[in-house]
């Protein structure tokens, strides 16, 4: 899998909210799309919105379900701080604070915010290696 071809789609149940939370809240670059769908270039992926009901129907499964679902997405930053101001920015677009930033085990700086729709995000620095693209 060339991971520079890759996307994560996320079920929502309101698209245009939560293109209001990605686009405008956090500052996701918006690219043209149909109406039915949404997708925000990312550092080597793309994100894209997409119906819930009409993604589990794509996908051939149930849409009910709750809970945990047993996968985050993280975004890792250069300093603590950064992470910090990235996890407010999120609550004040409308996400939900799961676990406030702080030390972790490992010996980064993480916290977890939840979207409109209640995907998780992970929002980290890790101080021992960089989790990205290499700069220019």
């Amino acid at each position: 899998m060339n991971p520079r071809m890759s996307m994560i789609t996320l079920g929502v149940s309101d698209l245009e909210r939560s293109i209001r939370f990605y686009r405008d809240g956090l500052g996701l670059p918006q690219l043209e799309s149909p109406p039915s769908v949404a997708f925000f270039p990312l550092n080597g992926t793309w994100l894209g919105l997409y119906g819930r009901e009409a993604l589990a129907e794509d996908v051939g499964i149930s849409a009910e379900g709750q809970g945990f679902r047993g996968v985050t997405i993280a975004h890792n930053l250069h300093s603590e701080s950064a992470v910090d101001n990235l996890m407010a920015e999120a609550v004040a677009a409308g996400a939900t604070l799961v676990k406030k930033p702080q030390k972790v085990f490992w010996g980064g700086y993480s916290g977890y915010f939840a979207d409109p729709d209640g995907h998780l995000w992970e929002v980290a620095h890790n101080p021992f290696a960089w989790v990205g693209p290499e700069d220019d």
